[in-house]
């Protein structure tokens, strides 16, 4: 028995010591010809010594850092492939003329016997650390000197971060066939609106913004931003007149990052301080992740102090609250020193295009329907808000859906000190007719938190008429609008628009021609013509806008067509008519606008005599009108108004469109009769500033 253990106990030393010896033979490492005659322990070792006396020999040390006493370290990863060749896979040094040197010491390695593994030769990695400047000290290698061997998951751990680096290329603005909005700016779109309305083309230019990838077959953004380029060479000369500041390019992924400024100083001439200004600073971040996701950021952190006018109707939209102001287009204000405004803003938005035919966005910002500079069915005047968005394009269709998040911010309508939310929901279908034709369907609704019912999933469905969800969901439950646009071509320089709003209509009041209050609706004719009396990029605008009273308010009050105290639709609400002349032209980085406003609105008279609604006032509730019949536009304070302004300026940096600019603005506010809130004003307000321009303003109010 005891010999039968001492025979198991041999048999176990000799497997285990065979496995040694076969663990230990299956792989070597790349021999020198002086390393052949070594033991086998003692190979690597010799492998070792024989690639740093190779460095130390060939070694040159660079002038210019010999010149300036460098001292440091590098690293060298390399591999010795199945040939015994000495190949370099990366080199972390501070100076490229180090990297060059050591590059050109590898190339010139003799060829080895390659390394084996199972008695085949293969390839072997290793990573080589260097003290600069080289030095031995009498028969031994310098102690910072050593080599390596490392798996190939470390070796790769190792170059990732220099891969990631190696891999960028130079920038070449990939926005342009992005997905990415193109941020809406009248003035901006003029650039492009002639060739998107040239006869024969399939484009869809009523709802706004843009894409990128859409405008792109219609105008060429690289080329026409390459005539802008200033000759520079200098970084800094680059980045101020040409570049982002930040733009980053790989094969996968590209963003870049700007500044954002709106610096601007004025004089309102009618005010009793003493000037006007609007000191905004932010950052915009934009860039895109493979070829069908995109993302959008841009925060500003703002104070201003405008022309008193601005001011004082910036204080009628006042929330529930401490806080004094709501910024027209902007958002809430809280008091900033003792006569200005603090107001943060944020827009931001993600964009994915699964397929060809579909765009998702989702985000906070604004959009717009329609051609002209004003829309009856969804404007951008209104505070940013909550949105998302399906944009559908095949054949001579394109079909957009919006679901908003709104906000009602009157004391009257907040719970709890919160703000009460709303939401929208709203569809428009476009459709090429002809090559000169376009039409426009639109639907929208509004609906609250009735009955706990939230976000109401029956308006998810992007294809359904909302009228008929309105009236199974309860008629007092919802708001909601139709409307239809439609827009044809003359010839490539001129074609003409419109817009028609229904909220709501009596059949039997139209054929009695009483002017009833039922028939609440709008239309909007328009005219646009290109490269006017043949001057190259000079666009002409002419447009009319009439809404008759109560158009866009509703007997539950918190159901108006309104955001943060602002319209969701046209800038005055309801209860006017305007004719608008706008010039607009380019040259180069030159441009200058110019805009002529001319007006007929109704104010209620809001006092002890009077408190009755005449259908301007969108949030108030339409059953307190003064009569039923006999109802016409500009009733109530019959009020005339006149509104021009003249801006000139120069674009400095064309990729973050940043300009500078000068701006002067007349306004002549003229009502029949003067209360507390409405009454007579004649203002001049000068303006110069320095301004990233993203976003449409509006103060021809």
């Amino acid at each position: 028995m005891i010999m039968k253990r001492i025979i198991a106990l041999l048999l176990l030393i000799v497997q285990f010591n065979a496995f040694s010896q076969d663990q230990y033979f299956n792989e070597k490492h790349p021999v020198f010809p002086d390393c052949e005659s070594v033991s086998i322990d003692s190979m690597q070792t010799c492998f070792n010594s024989k690639v740093i006396d190779f460095i130390f020999e060939n070694f040159t040390m660079p002038q210019e850092l010999e010149d300036d006493d460098f001292k440091g370290e590098v690293s060298v990863l390399f591999e010795v492939d199945s040939l015994g060749q000495f190949n370099v896979i990366y080199i972390e040094a501070l100076y490229e003329e180090l990297k060059e040197e050591l590059r050109r010491v590898f190339a010139i390695f003799p060829k080895v016997k390659p390394a084996t593994y199972n008695g085949l030769p293969t390839f072997k990695q290793y990573s080589v650390s260097l003290s600069i400047p080289l030095s031995r000290k009498s028969d031994a290698i310098s102690d910072r000197s050593e080599v390596k061997s490392f798996s190939e998951l470390e070796l790769k751990a190792k170059s990732e971060f220099d891969n990631l680096q190696n891999s960028l290329q130079p920038y070449n603005n990939r926005a342009y066939a992005s997905q990415l909005n193109i941020p809406f700016i009248h003035s901006e779109y003029a650039r492009f609106d002639r060739g998107m309305n040239i006869i024969g083309s399939n484009s869809h230019t009523a709802s706004k913004p843009f894409m990128y990838n859409e405008v792109s077959n219609y105008y060429d953004f690289k080329a026409e931003k390459e005539k802008l380029l200033k000759n520079t060479n200098t970084w800094a000369g680059k980045k101020l007149w040409n570049e982002h500041l930040v733009q980053l390019q790989s094969d996968d992924y590209w963003f870049t990052i700007d500044p954002i400024f709106d610096l601007q100083v004025g004089k309102d001439t009618d005010a009793d301080f003493g000037s006007t200004y609007n000191n905004t600073r932010g950052f915009l971040v934009q860039g895109g992740l493979g070829n069908k996701f995109n993302f959008y950021a841009s925060v500003f952190e703002s104070q201003g102090r405008f022309a008193q006018y601005v001011n004082q109707y910036s204080e009628s939209l006042k929330a529930f609250g401490p806080d004094p102001a709501i910024i027209p287009g902007r958002g809430i204000a809280k008091r900033f020193k003792s006569n200005s405004y603090d107001y943060p803003v944020a827009e931001a938005y993600l964009s994915y295009t699964p397929v060809k035919f579909i765009n998702i966005q989702f985000g906070h910002g604004k959009n717009f329907i329609g051609d002209g500079y004003r829309s009856l069915l969804l404007s951008d005047v209104a505070s940013p808000s909550p949105f998302l968005k399906l944009n559908t394009k095949f054949w001579k269709i394109k079909y957009t859906n919006n679901w908003m998040w709104l906000k009602d911010v009157r004391p009257e309508v907040t719970e709890d000190g919160a703000f009460l939310t709303k939401y929208m929901a709203n569809h428009y279908l476009s459709w090429n007719v002809s090559k000169r034709l376009n039409i426009g369907l639109f639907e929208s609704v509004l609906w609250t938190d009735t009955n706990n019912r939230g976000f109401d999933v029956n308006y998810l469905n992007p294809i359904i008429f909302y009228r008929a969800i309105e009236f199974e969901t309860g008629q007092g439950a919802g708001n909601a609008i139709v409307g239809a646009t439609a827009k044809y071509k003359w010839s490539d320089a001129v074609n003409t628009y419109g817009q028609f709003i229904l909220d709501e209509f009596s059949l039997n009041d139209i054929k009695a021609g009483n002017k009833s209050w039922k028939n609440k609706f709008g239309y909007q004719l328009g005219i646009k013509y290109y490269n006017a009396f043949k001057v190259d990029n000079l666009l002409l605008q002419l447009e009319y806008n009439r809404v008759r009273p109560y158009t866009y308010s509703h007997n539950t009050i918190v159901l108006n067509y309104g955001h943060n105290n602002q319209s969701m639709a046209h800038l005055w609400g309801a209860n006017f008519s305007e004719a608008i002349l706008i010039g607009r032209y380019y040259y180069n980085r030159w441009f200058a606008d110019a805009k002529l406003v001319v007006g007929k609105r109704g104010f209620d008279f809001n006092n002890e005599t009077d408190n009755f609604s005449y259908g301007g006032d969108i949030f108030r509730n339409y059953n307190e009108r003064p009569y039923d019949a006999g109802v016409k536009v500009g009733q109530g304070i019959k009020t005339k108004t006149f509104y021009a302004n003249l801006q000139a300026g120069y674009v400095v940096n064309p990729a973050s469109n940043l300009k500078l600019f000068a701006d002067i603005s007349f306004r002549d506010f003229n009502p029949q009769a003067e209360t507390t809130s409405t009454f007579k004003n004649n203002t001049l307000w000068f303006n110069i500033g320095l301004r990233t321009d993203l976003f449409n303003w509006y103060f021809d109010f």
